[in-house]
């Protein structure tokens, strides 16, 4: 049973990982796209956070210390959580279709998605992430797994920022109307 506990979530990682490589392939071209600079800005933060969650041990003492019981619930709860949120974020890029990209850009003949898991939240992709990033915080149970959920909050929220400006400058105000009636991040919250 150990192992399941030790590669199950860096499995889904892996998994989900390996789709959103692969879908990276077919997608419209690009009319502009952030700079380098302004992209390393929430690449190294998400970097730190999966590197927090998935070493074995804390880089630090502190970030080692339990905050959560090693207990079965515990993990199938974060592992649960986990595997919802990728997969939350696997159905909003399959709405996005060939106007996804994995940093803050316009397409060539960008259209502007609220359907599906876009009806429920403007940024379903991050909401995906960031519950996953949660779950594998909760199963990993540590002070360590707060940190990095608090990088990949901070880092998707300067993004988010960002493409909102840019979702709002290409479509006016069919976007301010989407975004009066749909939260962001967490449905009819935030």
């Amino acid at each position: 049973m150990s192992l399941v506990y030790r590669y199950m979530i860096p499995a889904m990682w892996l998994a989900w990982g390996a789709y959103w490589w692969a879908m990276s392939r077919d997608v419209k071209a690009t009319a502009r796209q952030e700079p380098v600079r302004s992209r390393l800005l929430h690449i190294v933060p998400l970097v730190v956070a999966v590197a927090l969650l998935w070493h074995p041990t804390a880089p630090w003492p502190l970030f080692g210390t339990r905050i959560l019981p090693r207990a079965p619930w515990v993990f199938w709860t974060g592992a649960a959580l986990t595997l919802a949120g990728l997969l939350f974020s696997v159905s909003a890029r399959l709405y996005l279709g060939r106007n996804w990209s994995g940093i803050v850009t316009l397409k060539l003949d960008h259209e502007l998605i609220t359907t599906g898991p876009y009806s429920l939240v403007r940024h379903p992709i991050y909401s995906g992430l960031l519950l996953a990033f949660i779950g594998s915080a909760i199963a990993r149970g540590d002070l360590g797994g707060v940190v990095a959920v608090a990088l990949v909050v901070w880092a998707l929220w300067r993004k988010l920022r960002m493409e909102e400006r840019w979702m709002r400058e290409q479509f006016g105000e069919a976007y301010m109307a989407y975004s009066r009636r749909v939260a962001a991040l967490v449905p009819f919250l935030l």
